[in-house]
């Protein structure tokens, strides 16, 4: 289902996130907490992509797989980095023979063995470049080897906070601005802890002129380790004040932070700040809400059960 077909069926769409397991025994784990939130209907799930494309063939199995086994739209991950044009051709083919309908182009991360990669042996330097490769790929191929005679949608990212790598936010938000105009149908933004900064970041879109729907990024924290380790990875995340004291109550109510019990009250509140998060964005009219799951399903179930819904077709 094109992406622009979701968006006009759903008032407010609310997806997932899932990465590539390494491990026989942690793909098996991921389909079962699929299975788990396959009731849930969300609009889609995405699939990620490895540093400099290490998990390709990863991602496009386990895109495959939902595809094949499941009801579930599945959208997979593309970046710049690591790609000749040939190779994004080849994976571009492949999955239009796999049925999929939408794509998240990015630049990407330069793999993390190499502090001194040399992007001149990618085709494309910018996410925008790799819109409009696509666009010119599903011109050619729409109504024939894709379904829909739009041929593939296309999603982009967004960074409520700043991109780490453009300090600039003006022109942060006329790169974006690039994607869109390049083809562009809708933004995914990074995962981000104070709505005030989202906010902030679709009025500024806004007045860009930027008219794609802009669907907010949620990550719920599920231990204190996993925090930090979220900081490592989302560079520029900004962690509130009262979030931060939040989690260290939870920890410090215990003799040993690594019990279960610590883990489960950190759980709890990292799970209750997602949930006002989200409820403080439903009642701002947000287009969608990305979860990134962490290939988990239960801080996921216990969000919808706070906001008192059932799936994702009952949120308004």
């Amino acid at each position: 289902m094109h992406i622009a077909d979701i968006f006009k069926a759903r008032d407010t769409t609310i997806s997932f996130e899932f990465f590539p397991p390494k491990t026989e025994e942690s793909a098996q784990r991921l389909f079962e907490n699929i299975e788990q939130l396959e009731p849930y209907h969300p609009a889609w799930v995405s699939v990620t992509y490895g540093a400099g494309g290490g998990t390709r063939e990863l991602t496009q199995e386990i895109v495959s797989k939902i595809l094949k086994d499941t009801t579930l739209h599945a959208m997979p991950h593309l970046t710049c980095v690591g790609h000749t044009e040939a190779e994004i051709y080849d994976i571009l083919e492949g999955y239009v023979g796999a049925g999929v309908s939408n794509i998240l182009a990015l630049g990407g991360d330069p793999p993390q063995d190499e502090a001194r990669y040399d992007r001149s042996k990618d085709a494309f330097r910018y996410a925008y470049q790799l819109v409009e490769y696509i666009v010119q790929f599903r011109q050619r191929h729409a109504g024939a080897g894709i379904k829909d005679k739009r041929g593939f949608g296309i999603c982009v990212a967004g960074f409520p906070e700043g991109h780490p790598g453009t300090p600039n936010r003006l022109k942060e938000i006329e790169l974006l601005k690039a994607k869109v105009d390049a083809g562009a149908d809708a933004i995914i933004t990074q995962l981000f802890f104070n709505n005030a900064d989202f906010i902030d970041f679709r009025e500024r879109c806004e007045h860009a002129g930027i008219k794609a729907p802009i669907v907010a990024g949620i990550m719920p924290i599920t231990s204190a380790k996993g925090m930090r380790r979220m900081a490592d990875l989302a560079a520029g995340a900004r962690f509130p004040a009262p979030l931060l004291r939040a989690v260290d109550r939870a920890v410090g109510s215990y003799d040993d932070p690594d019990s279960a019990e610590a883990k489960g009250a950190v759980q709890r509140v990292g799970v209750h700040w997602a949930t006002e998060q989200c409820r403080q964005l439903l009642d701002q009219n947000v287009s969608g809400i990305h979860l990134y799951t962490l290939n988990q399903s239960n801080a996921t179930r216990e969000i919808y059960a706070n906001l008192g819904v059932r799936d994702s077709l009952s949120v308004a």
